[in-house]
């Protein structure tokens, strides 16, 4: 697969993001209110939280060219996801479709998988690619903390590979071609639940790439773009996401910025060299104040011998693709749709 910008020619830093003025609106709201919703005590208000978040049901009829339903994986710790399905004639009468398995962003402190945004880009995806996506409704911190979020994650991967589940996807849902995708935390999380997945073994169910969108990373060190971007970017902070590293992580020694699950590619660092671990591509934004730690992740895959593609957009912040008036947003779902078709194997012959 070719990329558009595999750091051959880094873009040059522009004097500010190319964002419309109501996406710039939208982050700012977004940002006033998860702010007023820290507590000192280091809680979050979900009361104040449940006024501002939109969030929206399945709908059994499609809606933009998919249907969706929600399938319960664990009543007990409220694991669920949603499932979002093409009906377009060319999806319903392919003999075989792609599973993208999501995880939404948040700090994995916010959101859900039924907030409208996160509804809307699965539904995109699901169009686009096509693919049948199934969009993880994790437990988030602080109530739940590490490794709550990787367990519900690969605990999803469980109950796809289950024979005893089948009938939840539709027929043509080919868990032997799944991938796993999500943006910022999400991110974070395709990568770790991947990891897992490469040290698992499966009855059916075969990750063949990790999508990582911005992907939420971090270490003790301050790196230029931490220090120099966030007066581009409405919702990266280092006050910000300090605050949710000390949520997600449980007190201890060694829980710190430069954790394995923070700092993948730090002085902890796991050697993956050894894990069959699926090809990656790392979508990264110009104006994310992330952005070097997201490339220090593509350079340490490189390094261990993974197969790894960066492609980054040189006009925009954090979350940019959510919001489907930005450009660069189709742009990403079209180098996620070309990475996924590219490595989709063929499917496995039915010798039944």
């Amino acid at each position: 697969m070719e990329t558009k910008n595999e750091l051959q020619n880094p873009p040059q830093i522009m004097h500010k993001p190319s964002i419309p003025w109501r996406t710039r609106i939208s982050l700012s709201l977004v940002s006033a209110v998860t702010d007023a919703s820290r507590r000192q005590n280091g809680t979050v208000n979900r009361r104040l939280l449940k006024i501002f978040s939109i969030t929206v049901p399945p709908n059994s009829n499609p809606v933009n060219g998919v249907k969706s339903s929600d399938v319960t994986v664990d009543p007990a710790r409220n694991l669920w996801f949603r499932v979002f399905i093409p009906t377009a004639d060319e999806a319903r009468n392919s003999a075989s479709l792609p599973v993208i398995v999501f995880f939404h962003g948040g700090g994995f402190v916010y959101l859900s998988a039924d907030t409208k945004e996160y509804d809307a880009v699965c539904r995109r995806f699901a169009r686009k690619v096509p693919a049948v996506v199934v969009s993880v409704n994790y437990r988030l911190a602080p109530e739940h903390r590490y490794p709550a979020q990787y367990d519900d994650g690969f605990d999803v991967l469980r109950f796809l590979d289950d024979e005893n589940n089948n009938g939840i996807l539709p027929e043509n849902a080919d868990v032997s071609r799944c991938f796993l995708a999500g943006d910022s935390a999400g991110g974070n999380l395709a990568h770790h639940v991947a990891k897992r997945a490469s040290e698992s073994s499966f009855r059916r169910l075969k990750v063949g790439g990790v999508v990582a969108i911005q992907p939420f990373f971090g270490g003790e060190e301050r790196t230029e773009a931490e220090k120099e971007l966030p007066k581009f970017d409405h919702l990266i902070s280092v006050a910000r996401t300090d605050w949710m590293w000390k949520s997600f992580l449980p007190a201890g020694e060694g829980m710190d910025r430069d954790h394995q699950v923070i700092n993948v590619s730090g002085p902890r660092a796991v050697d993956i060299s050894k894990l069959d671990f699926p090809p990656t591509i790392v979508l990264v934004a110009a104006f994310d104040p992330l952005k070097d730690w997201q490339k220090k992740y593509y350079h340490w895959l490189k390094a261990s011998g993974k197969e790894a593609y960066l492609v980054e957009y040189p006009n925009v912040a954090h979350a940019f693709y959510i919001f489907p008036e930005v450009p660069e947003s189709k742009q990403l779902i079209e180098e996620v749709k070309d990475f996924i078709h590219t490595h989709c194997s063929a499917p496995t012959p039915n010798n039944n």
